[in-house]
């Protein structure tokens, strides 16, 4: 009996021994997790739901990037606009101490949004666009017509490469356009200076001392020298009736109704220099947009639009 009731004694003692060993592990375990805090998200259309996976917090603050905030830990929040943000998390822990994370937001983005890229990256500097040597199937050279007609005998879409291989003025695919979110504006010509252009506009305007490159002259185009202004800024409008000079229409002017448009200062302009530096942005994506560019191209009615050309341009990484 008494050997029975030691044996006992000793197996329960261990029992107890091992039990008490392992909740001192699990409190070591537990003291030993760092203080961490992360983001998760998920995105439907401006309505986001934010997780925030934090290890012993006790408290979580949401700065949503818009002017809202929230002190859940898993909130959900619907912007009012689309845009790109940038969400924060603060938590904080028992002894006060606080950790941050922050999430950058890209949400149903507006087509000015696309068009000067994500100004809440750090070391944003503007979105910059090129005209794309690719081209695309809507590229083409038109009449400045109501409906920007084909112009008779040219190639529709625009080839590749075509400004470049075909008439030789492939400088133009270099220069670059840059667009700001606080509506500045730069242009960058490259070395040699010199724009897109046409060739009755310079012609007229300067007598033709700017022109450096006559490849296109066929079809009224040139490269001429420009020097771009300083403190250049650009006007976006998503919708208006832009009315601008045409040789098609009553009294020599046109209007196209219910048009995105960008307007420059001064005289800059993007892609393509001449009378008229206000374009027609028919679409843009996150990489790339297509703009109407008017063209001047006959000296009987000088001054007044008689062409436009169809541009896709591509943004520059």
């Amino acid at each position: 009996m008494f050997k029975r009731n030691t044996w006992g004694l000793i197996i329960w003692s261990t029992i107890l021994l091992i039990g008490l060993g392992s909740c001192d592990s699990d409190d070591n375990a537990v003291a030993d997790i760092p203080f961490t805090a992360d983001v998760f998200n998920s995105v439907n259309g401006r309505q986001v739901a934010f997780q925030g996976i934090t290890n012993n917090a006790v408290s979580w603050s949401w700065d949503f990037g818009d002017g809202n905030t929230s002190t859940s830990q898993n909130p959900v929040h619907r912007y009012a606009e689309g845009g790109y943000y940038v969400a924060t998390l603060t938590a904080t822990d028992e002894n006060g101490a606080t950790l941050t994370s922050e999430v950058s937001l890209a949400l149903d983005l507006p087509p000015y949004a696309l068009l000067v890229g994500n100004q809440t990256e750090e070391g944003y500097d503007g979105k910059t666009w090129r005209i794309s040597s690719e081209h695309s199937a809507f590229d083409y050279f038109a009449f400045s017509d109501a409906d920007l007609t084909l112009f008779d005998g040219t190639p529709a879409p625009l080839p590749a490469g075509i400004f470049g291989s075909g008439l030789g003025m492939g400088e133009i695919y270099n220069d670059e356009f840059t667009f700001y979110f606080d509506g500045s504006y730069k242009m960058d010509l490259k070395e040699d200076g010199t724009a897109f252009s046409g060739l009755v506009f310079q012609f007229l305007s300067f007598g033709g001392a700017n022109i450096r490159n006559l490849g296109g002259e066929d079809f009224g185009l040139c490269t001429a020298a420009y020097t771009p202004a300083e403190d250049a800024t650009f006007t976006f409008t998503e919708s208006e009736d832009m009315t601008t000079t045409s040789a098609f229409g009553p009294g020599g002017m046109i209007t196209y109704e219910g048009v995105t448009t960008l307007d420059f200062s001064g005289t800059e302009f993007v892609g393509f220099w001449d009378y008229e530096n206000k374009v027609i942005l028919q679409d843009i994506t996150n990489s790339t947009m297509r703009l109407v560019v008017f063209v001047a191209a006959s000296p009987d009615v000088p001054g007044i639009n008689t062409n436009a050309i169809i541009l896709t341009f591509e943004a520059v990484d």
